[in-house]
């Protein structure tokens, strides 16, 4: 399902989504309709714009997360045309899964915007790279990702990316235990070691999201 204000994106995206094999179920250009068709319809993924009708400020937004709270089985894959830090984190506030941020510029490299879909739909959680990028060149000597080593940074950016544990190893040409390593000295550094399991995850990307 989508909903994108502009119509020349979104008639782009239904051709491109329905060319690779899915099937577009509603294609909206404001939010209202949202949360009626998602009842009716139950998709396996929500793809949004952030600022939509009437006010432009953050209808997307708000009916992700009414859709997130409501439907959690449901993914949402929201696009922004600007990077929103503090959008992103109130979207994996309530939990890294099935939940993406992309950047609008990212539908036009279509093998990344459909990998961003597919990792939303298995259940993961997907950052913009771009969006990671600025996180770290905005680090602070106060922050307590400074604490981290180089290496330590790559895992915690593919973490944020939405890649997984094997996925992680693959991208960085290491062991999958080095990787498990890194993210145990992250949990450190960054005080989680007493979280557990798959929260610890949620907070290392929030964290990032929030320095």
């Amino acid at each position: 399902m989508l909903a994108e204000d502009s119509t020349l994106l979104r008639e782009g995206l239904v051709r491109l989504l329905v060319e690779e094999g899915h099937e577009v179920v509603g294609a909206f250009g404001d939010a209202a309709p949202l949360p009626d068709a998602v009842a009716a319809h139950r998709p396996d993924v929500v793809v949004l714009d952030i600022r939509m009708p009437p006010t432009h400020t953050d209808e997307g937004l708000r009916a992700a997360l009414t859709i997130r709270q409501e439907w959690p089985g449901t993914g949402v894959l929201v696009l922004s045309q600007h990077i929103e830090r503090h959008y992103a984190a109130r979207l994996l506030a309530a939990g890294a899964e099935r939940v993406g941020y992309l950047l609008k510029d990212r539908v036009a490299q279509v093998e990344e915007f459909l990998d961003a879909l597919e990792r939303v739909h298995a259940g993961g959680a997907v950052l913009d790279p771009e969006v990671v990028r600025q996180l770290v060149v905005r680090t602070t000597h106060t922050d307590p990702l400074t604490r981290l080593t180089p290496r330590e940074r790559d895992v915690l950016e593919a973490l944020a990316q939405g890649h997984t544990n094997a996925a992680i190893a693959r991208k960085l040409h290491v062991s999958l235990s080095a990787v498990e390593k890194h993210l145990a000295a992250i949990f450190d550094k960054l005080e989680l070691s007493h979280a557990t399991g798959y929260n610890r995850r949620v907070l290392a990307i929030l964290r990032y999201l929030e320095s």
